[in-house]
Order: C-alpha cells, then structure tokens, then sequence
C-alpha cells in the first residue's frame, strides 16, 4: 500500500459508513490490519471493532501544540500500529487539530526507528483516511466565536496542507430504494439542507440569518404539537406495528429525554392489552460511603426514584405486550463489567 495520506469529506446520508466497512473487509481479506477510529463512543457502535481516538491511540486530554501521546516505540500499542496497514478515523472534524498533530509527532518516533526516513512523512508514513463532515459537528470551543472554532478545526492544522481531498457528492440514504415519483421531491429536500448547513440561505450573513422553514415540514397544531407529530410519523400504527422492521424505518427523533418520555407516554396507551410496571431498586450500596459517615436520611426513596440520570433508565418504566424496547448496552469495548438496573 503507498505510503500517502488521505482525507475524505463528505456529508450524511452518502455512504460514508459503507465505504469505511467496505475498505476495511478489503484490507483484511490480504490477511492485513485496519483500525477503525472514531471520534466519539456512539459512532463506534458503527464499524467493525470500533474505539474511540483518545483510547486508542492514548491521546492527552489537554493539548497543545508540543503535545504526544502516551505511546512509546517499544510498547504493545506501538508494535500494533507498526502491523496496521491502514488507520480510519471517522467523525475527524469533531477533534482539536492538536491531537491530529500530537499524533503526527508520535508516530514518527514510533515509525523512524525501522526507517530513519518516515520522519519526514506525514504520520511517519502511516496510510491513514479521515473522514467527516464539516457542516455537521465542529469542536466545542466555551464561549468561542465562529473564528475560535475555524482555527482549531483540521482544516486549520498545518496537516492540511498535506491531505488529498475526496469527496461523496450522492445522497445514497435519500435516493435508493425510493419511488422514482418522489426521488425529486426528496433531492429538493436534500439541497435545501445542504444548502441551509452551507449558510447559503437567508442572504449575505456573517453566521446568524433568519430562514423559512417549508410549510410541510412545520408542525402547525399550537395546541398538540406532539399528538399531531405522532399522527404524521405513525399515522397507522396499530395495524402496522406487527409488521417485522415497521419501527426500524421509522422514528421519532428528540432533543433531549424529557420530550422523550412525553412521546412514550403518548404512544403507550394507544396499544392494546394491560400496562405492566417496574421499578428499579431504590437502595444505596453502603460500601460505598465506607470511609464517610452514612446519612440514610440525605438518600431517602423519593429522591432516589426521582433521580433522571443520564446514561441509566429512570426509576419507573412502564411496559405492554407488543411495544418495541431500546436495549442500550455499554459502548467501552475495554471495560470489564457492566453497569445494571435491576427490576423487581
């Protein structure tokens, strides 16, 4: 494989995730291996083997521009990423471009002591892909301006400059498989995101404009709004619920839990059949406070079952025969033991 490095740009729905599997499955049918990097856990879930940059390539959390990360040329990690023919890191755009550069400096000490000459390559000559879309989630900059988050992005790293850019211009998610009478319908859709991402609608603006939203896109009931966006996503919802994949095609996508909640309870009572209720244990685990004196009275039940935290199920669910469950497992592939809610 040459020893270049690559980028890949692209925006959602163009077969990004395809394209990474389909490379990956290529390279190690030659008996080679490929690690699949992603900036962040929930995108792992989505290749093959997935980890996350900071845990695998041991990436300080503050940077600078000097900044290396925690591997040494003699260590495990280093004799893997001399056997990796090829690096894919998806999401790129989400990270600071001091990791980039902190991993650029890392493997040419690793690289240059097989071949004094990697050390003036990008990466030490590895062949690496990143990929991304810029119009989606740039990096959390607190307080920053428009021009904070520009300069701390890739395209802003010195590394730039060394990239080959590749883009995927097809909408792949929005086109195939669909009725050929409604394919332009849904490239005008199509475009009028693009376009809204681009800042090219609303005029001449310096990052704040005001943009029409279409009308059938709006939701125009001030009264109901969430009864008429289940209507509108699940207009047939009893009949269609036996149907295998009926819920995988289509969701209700919300912001934050609290209007999730909302939705379900709304949905719930429209199944047929008897609600059955859990409740999760409600009591601490004393070992934990050995050290500190225990106050049973600061963790009484009501505080404890009204707790919502993120990342566990709330103290009550509510369940029916038929009604489809999310079942959420842990996405740390190096952690040892996993975290439960049981029900009584």
């Amino acid at each position: 494989m040459k020893e270049v490095f690559s980028l890949s740009t692209v925006y959602d729905g163009t077969g990004k995730t395809y394209l990474w599997k389909t490379l990956s499955t290529t390279v190690r049918c030659n008996a080679q291996i490929v690690l699949n990097i992603v900036s962040s856990e929930i995108a792992s879930l989505l290749l093959t083997s997935g980890r996350t940059a900071h845990s695998q390539f041991i990436i300080p959390f503050v940077l600078t521009e000097v900044s290396i990360c925690s591997i040494s040329p003699d260590s495990e990690p280093a004799s893997l990423l001399r056997k990796t023919s090829l690096i894919i890191w998806d999401e790129a755009p989400m990270i600071h471009k001091h990791a980039f550069e902190a991993l650029h400096r890392t493997f040419k000490d690793i690289f240059k002591c097989h071949n004094p000459r990697n050390s003036n390559l990008p990466f030490g000559g590895k062949v690496i892909v990143f990929g991304g879309d810029f119009r989606q989630i740039m990096l959390v900059i607190p307080s920053g301006s428009r021009q904070d988050i520009d300069n701390v992005s890739l395209s802003s790293s010195y590394l730039w400059q060394q990239c080959k850019v590749y883009q995927l211009i097809k909408n792949m998610r929005l086109t195939v498989g669909i009725d050929t009478s409604t394919i332009q319908q849904t490239m005008n859709f199509a475009k009028w995101l693009l376009d809204t991402g681009e800042g090219k609608l609303g005029g001449s603006n310096d990052g704040k404009a005001i943009i029409d939203i279409p009308d059938d896109l709006l939701i125009n009931d001030p009264y109901d709004p969430i009864g008429s966006l289940i209507e509108f996503v699940y207009p047939l919802i009893l009949e269609a619920s036996n149907i295998p994949g009926y819920f995988q095609e289509i969701a209700i996508l919300a912001p934050k839990n609290e209007v999730v909640g909302k939705i379900n309870d709304r949905l719930l009572p429209l199944f047929l059949g008897d609600e059955v209720e859990y409740l999760s244990l409600d009591k601490l685990c004393e070992s934990e406070f050995a050290h500190n004196h225990f106050d049973a009275n600061l963790y009484s039940p009501e505080i404890l079952n009204d707790l919502k935290v993120s990342g566990l199920s709330n103290h009550k669910i509510v369940l029916k025969v038929g009604v489809p469950v999310m079942l959420l497992r842990n996405i740390e592939k190096k952690m040892t033991y996993v975290m439960t809610l049981d029900y009584m």
